[in-house]
Formats: C-alpha cells, structure tokens, sequence
C-alpha cells in the first residue's frame, strides 16, 4: 500500500502538473531546463539542494512559502538565498512553450539523508505525472524502488522513467545490461522508459545529430502525448519508435497546444499563484 495520501486532484480547471524527481544529482534540474529552454535551476552539485520548485506560466515574482505557510518573495539572493530548513515550497513564474500544457515541479533528490520525506510527500499529492530520473552507472537503486512505491498509486500509473547520464555508458554491452536489467526490475510500472543524455541534449542547439543521438526525442513525444492524450493507453515500458521519415516539425520547439482535459482559466492574462502556495499580500 502506499504511504502518501493517494487524493485525486481536480483536473478540470488547471494545468496537469509533472513532478520530477529521483536521486540526488540524477539529473531533475537539467530536465527541468532542457523543457523550460532557459536554465533558471542551478544543476552543480553544491548547489541543488532545494526544496520543491514549483515553476508555472507567468511573469509574477517568485514566491517562496515558508514551514509556517507564510508567504514571501524571494529576496535579491534568489534561490541561493532558500534554506530548505525553513521553506515549503517555491514558486516560480516563467513564459515557456510546455509551461502552457502543464506546470513543472522539480523535487528535491529523495536521497539526501538530511531530508525528511515530508519536505516533498505533501506536494507531490498536488501532482498528475512523475517523470523519475535514475543515473545509468546505478539505475533505480533500491532506495529509488522504496520512494517510487511510496507514491500515490494514481502516480505510479502516470510515470516515465527516465535512465539520465546514458553516455556515461561506453560500451555497448553496458548499456544493453543495463536496460535489460531495468526494464526486468520495474516491469509494469512505468508507461515508459527512456535511455537519455540530457546535458547533450540541452546542450544541441541546432546540431540535429547530436540532438537525436542525446535519446530527447521519443521521451518529450510520449510525454507530450500524455499531456495532449491523457487517455493514452500506451503499453507500459515500450518508448516510442523515432518515424522512419523526417519530422515535419522539431520537436525541440514545443507547441503550445492545449491538453483536451484543461479548460481555460478565467484568470489566464493575470496569473495568480495556484495553491499550495497563496498570492502575497499588497500593502
């Protein structure tokens, strides 16, 4: 059974909202900025231990909410100013093409041994899709199978499993062992799984090549088809085939179409801080 609180949050007037998470350094704030096409998250290693970033479509300030509920903008330090001691939550605005078919929250890595899983089991009720990063040289480690099956059980339905760092992998033997061996301990349990190199992929620009080698591609398909199709009944751990012909479109440049399960928002041209975190008080 699971160990989080496993609500069903109302769909009908909002974005979806993705959740990343995973270990420490396993990739979650580079996934993050390679979605956003900006890099408004640190990703060195000294430097990622936040709390939940939850980032939406806007130009509002950021907002932090502290352990007592409190609401305040972040100060002139910005994220380097965030002790996660005291912080619930971030909120951040931005203007970028995947913030109009759902929001992205980037979890804090569920290893630290300083962190207590409160610091993120609460605001991962408010999610609808788990994209779980795991680093190829120690894909899904036990500690990951723990967390990943203390989720919600309607998560663990709507999750893709991304396998990071794959070019760390050098031979060809390693990384068949090692997606053999993933596929066979999570058999069922994620509606994808995607061998990627997300630095390489962040870092393409308009090489062509060296994008489709990163394995981006069929992973931002297959979650753009369950953000657009959330019917999709897609077999579970069978990534999407690249077409055999040329794309008609890049699909680095995401489109702004709307997921058929989100209706407007009556406040859309003045987006206001969605719960959990409360808009900040004038005056």
């Amino acid at each position: 059974m699971s160990d989080m609180q496993d609500t069903d949050p109302d769909t009908t007037q909002r974005t979806p909202r993705v959740a990343l998470m995973g270990e420490f350094s396993a990739g979650k704030s580079t996934l993050t900025n390679l979605l956003l096409g900006a890099d408004p998250l640190p990703v060195q290693i000294t430097a990622t231990r936040l709390p939940p970033v939850w980032i939406t479509h806007g130009t509002g300030p950021s907002l932090r909410e502290d352990s007592m509920g409190e609401v305040h903008e972040l100060g002139p330090e910005g994220l380097d100013g965030v002790r996660m001691e005291d912080t619930r939550l971030i909120q951040m605005q931005m203007t970028s093409d995947i913030l109009n078919i759902c929001d992205l929250v980037d979890m804090p890595g569920i290893s630290d041994p300083n962190m207590d899983s409160s610091v993120w089991g609460d605001v991962i009720s408010e999610a609808d899709l788990v994209i779980w990063c795991t680093h190829a040289t120690q894909a899904w480690r036990q500690s990951e199978a723990a967390a990943f099956d203390s989720l919600p059980e309607r998560l663990k339905k709507n999750a893709i499993l991304l396998i990071t760092r794959f070019d760390k992998l050098h031979t060809d033997r390693d990384r068949k062992r090692v997606m053999a061996r993933v596929h066979a301990e999570t058999r069922g349990q994620f509606r994808a799984i995607f061998p990627v190199a997300l630095l390489d992929a962040l870092k393409s620009g308009q090489d062509r090549d060296r994008w489709e080698r990163s394995g981006a591609e069929p992973f931002i398909a297959k979650l753009l088809d369950l953000l657009t199709n959330p019917g999709s009944t897609a077999d579970a751990q069978e990534p999407v085939a690249q077409p055999d012909a040329a794309p008609t479109a890049d699909i680095r440049q995401i489109t702004p179409v709307r997921p058929v399960r989100v209706t407007p928002r009556p406040d859309a041209g003045t987006m206001r801080p969605r719960p959990p975190v409360a808009a900040v008080p004038h005056g």
